[in-house]
């Protein structure tokens, strides 16, 4: 069945459904299916499609291909590597039902294997890379893909809208969290004053955790290079200091001075105010509170809950506890 729904995909793309030479599901994917597809003449190509509409999620995961779409044809104009969008069909109705195609990138997810030096010129580098994402400008504020409503005027309300959204799936699915979910929504009230000092929506990957970064090892034996940054369904228009709290998961990136020293030399803005830092702890807690409630639709085992509630929950604790000095 995977097979043949990829030759339909190619068809629909325009491409030769007999030129399919091999396709494998990819891991990695939590939400989507994910194949790679290899054709005989050597090209390779992403496809991702989304899970029935049976399968429980959290609010913001509708329609995920259309934002991940957006993020790619946003990365390309200003050359940063990325996926390029070959083909997507958002019809579920459709022969092919929906889908993503899109180019593959090279190289693999970025782990713990390069050394210091290595490391400190792949975090400039993205530093770089970010920056230039962070030139893309958007419509308006909040979810391309519709999945919390329009997209609003201001990004007040738009975040006010996606911090209510994962709250309410928090109390939908009864998801552990360390404090009331009625608490956690008056901390993040409390600081919402931060938000208006954002008044330009700009693209935001918002999941750009090691495993959404692939690096390349040129066979020359050169040094390690990003080959794409991936996984853009998660995006949206918004604060770009709001992509801080995925690129130091469970840190501080303001101990990342590679990174900051990429980013801030290729014009990104990157000035700790007391304000900004309240806009981080408010997208420090949002990201957190989604680890912790996914967990439920996700039906996730034990050991993937108890490592989540250990490593998440200080970490939610301190964001929280910042917006209620």
């Amino acid at each position: 069945m995977s097979e043949e729904r990829a030759r339909r995909v190619l068809e629909a793309a325009g491409l030769r459904s007999d030129r399919l030479a091999e396709c494998r599901r990819l891991s990695g994917g939590t939400y989507n299916t994910v194949e790679e597809l290899l054709l005989t003449d050597g090209s390779r190509y992403v496809l991702k499609i989304p899970p029935p509409s049976s399968v429980p999620g959290m609010a913001h995961e509708r329609e995920l291909l259309s934002a991940e779409a957006e993020f790619y044809r946003g990365a390309a104009t200003v050359d940063v590597p990325a996926p390029r969008v070959v083909a997507v069909c958002l019809d579920a109705s459709a022969p092919t039902g929906c889908y993503l195609l899109m180019t593959a990138c090279p190289g693999d997810m970025w782990d713990d294997t390069f050394q210091d030096g290595e490391q400190a010129v792949l975090r400039r580098e993205l530093g770089t890379q970010v920056a230039r994402l962070h030139r893309v400008t958007g419509p308006a504020f909040g979810y391309p893909s519709g999945a919390l409503g329009p997209l609003a005027a201001d990004w007040r309300t738009a975040f006010t809208v996606i911090y209510d959204a994962v709250l309410d799936d928090a109390r939908r699915y009864e998801a552990w969290l360390p404090r009331p979910v009625d608490e956690v929504a008056r901390a993040a009230k409390s600081a919402y004053d931060a938000l208006d000092e954002v008044t330009v929506p700009r693209l935001v990957h918002f999941d750009l955790w090691p495993g959404n970064i692939l690096v390349e090892r040129p066979e020359d034996g050169g040094r390690p290079r990003i080959g794409g940054l991936i996984d853009g369904e998660r995006m949206f228009w918004g604060d770009p200091l709001a992509d801080f709290v995925s690129l130091a998961l469970l840190g501080d990136i303001k101990k990342d001075q590679d990174f900051l020293t990429g980013y801030q030399d290729e014009g990104g803005h990157a000035e700790f105010t007391p304000t900004a830092r309240l806009r981080l702890a408010l997208y420090r807690s949002y990201l957190y509170l989604i680890m912790l409630t996914e967990t439920v639709p996700r039906a996730s085992g034990p050991e993937q809950v108890s490592w989540v509630r250990e490593r998440v929950t200080p970490e939610l604790t301190a964001a929280l506890d910042e917006l209620g000095q």
